[in-house]
């Protein structure tokens, strides 16, 4: 099974200071409701048909509304040959219940 590492939202701030790919692997229903500034949006369960979208050539950071399909996805790409592969740990909640930025999709 693939390994990836747990991220908190400071440590996702510290990525986003250099070159990652942030996906958000909510529904569209969810992501009506606003995503992260610069996130990619796929739905987990269109993860395997659109791997060719997701570069492997910096740290990638999944997020979901809470974490846990995120994790389910971290774990995903992680078997598929990601190798810098990091889950937002509580999700966009987690990321907006601490005032940081939101975008609308």
């Amino acid at each position: 099974m693939g390994t990836y590492l747990n991220l908190d939202p400071d440590g996702l701030q510290q990525l986003q200071q250099g070159d990652v790919v942030l996906i958000d692997v909510r529904t569209d229903r969810e992501v009506e409701r606003g995503l992260i500034p610069g996130a990619l949006h796929i739905p987990l369960h269109m993860l395997p048909a659109r791997l060719e979208e997701i570069g492997q050539g910096c740290p990638v950071v999944i997020y979901c509304q809470s974490g846990a399909r995120s994790a389910q996805a971290s774990v995903f790409l992680a078997d598929h040959g990601w190798e810098k592969v990091y889950n937002l740990a509580g999700g966009f909640s987690g990321w907006a219940a601490r005032g940081l930025p939101v975008a609308q999709n």
